[in-house]
């Protein structure tokens, strides 16, 4: 009896405490606009900015939102001693389908992703106004009264001394890129790796006809320096990038044991590319912040950026390239 008092009161409190609940609506403060750059330029290339803006934290990401990040009316320019060169909008909207390919190789997308939405970027059109090493180039940047400034220094690039593919363990034709690298003996060298497999897809293939990458891919942990090796000679190994915004089965890490492989029959343009210093900080801190997400052990840290008025990154690239079959 006194077991069924005990249960009466028991659904009555929690009924009580249904009927207290009600909605409570947070509302987020704005996030202060921050613009945003992105700029590469290549040695023997023409230099690609993209300005933006940084969405909020719960603002959904998505093809449309990406293609509309991007701001048009700014004033670019790309300036190298007493040399000042504007740079204009590109927008690949403009394309017609014959010209997605040519426009996937300079963007470094692919030609499905560039169909999907409208990808644009500041450039120039002027064969002669390309990356040399050696010079330092500086970037302007207004838009909407607001001014963005940064500097990168074109580093002369150095050679690999051999670069290989070779298949570790049991994985069949599965394997890495390897490479013998000679640093020279000047401390504060740094470096980006990259890579492109320039190989049709065989006809089994659902990709079949297309080239598997449609530009070079840096992985992650594509950045180092020779704080630890400066004028010493030593062997390295890196996976395979998986380009951003990719959808091709062997870019899925949950699906195909091929993700982040070379693989046997890929003819790979390898590139070893020197880079500044404050280059090489800001992609370490971008690649950290990727490595570390979600684990509950990583310490808390920001991305640097070389870019004042703004956040983003300015980057010149030394190039060092070869091409490896693997058999």
């Amino acid at each position: 009896m006194h077991g069924c008092r005990y249960s009466v009161i028991l659904v009555t409190w929690a009924l009580t405490l249904l009927g207290c609940q009600q909605e409570i609506e947070v509302e987020l403060p704005e996030v202060e606009k921050v613009y945003v750059i992105e700029g590469t330029l290549f040695e023997g290339q023409v230099p690609l900015v993209f300005v933006g803006e940084s969405s909020g934290y719960f603002d959904p990401v998505d093809a449309n939102s990406i293609g509309q990040a991007f701001l048009p009316g700014a004033t670019v320019q790309v300036s190298v001693g007493d040399e000042v060169r504007n740079l204009d909008a590109f927008c690949t909207s403009d394309l017609t389908p014959e010209m997605l390919e040519t426009a996937s190789a300079i963007l470094g997308l692919p030609e499905a992703l560039i169909a999907e939405i409208d990808v644009c970027v500041y450039t120039s059109f002027d064969p002669t106004f390309i990356g040399e090493p050696g010079n330092l180039y500086e970037l302007d940047v207004t838009i909407d009264g607001h001014s963005m400034h940064a500097e990168t220094q074109m580093i002369e690039s150095v050679a690999v001394d051999s670069a290989w593919f070779q298949v570790p363990g049991t994985l069949d034709s599965l394997g890495l890129m390897y490479g013998l690298f000679t640093d020279p003996d000047t401390l504060g060298n740094a470096y980006r790796w990259f890579a492109k497999r320039t190989n049709i897809r065989p006809e089994w293939d659902p990709l079949a006809g297309e080239v598997k990458d449609a530009d070079f891919v840096a992985p992650l942990g594509s950045v180092f320096d020779d704080a630890f090796f400066n004028g010493l000679s030593f062997e390295f190994s890196t996976f395979r990038g998986i380009a951003a915004g990719s959808t091709a089965w062997d870019d899925d890490f949950s699906t195909s044991p091929e993700a982040g492989y070379f693989k046997s029959g890929d003819t790979v343009v390898v590139r070893m590319c020197a880079i500044d210093y404050p280059v090489f900080e800001s992609i370490r801190s971008y690649e950290n912040l990727i490595l570390s997400q979600g684990s509950p052990f990583a310490p808390p840290a920001n991305m640097l950026t070389n870019v004042d008025g703004g956040i983003g990154l300015w980057a010149a690239y030394g190039v060092w390239q070869d091409t490896v079959i693997c058999p």
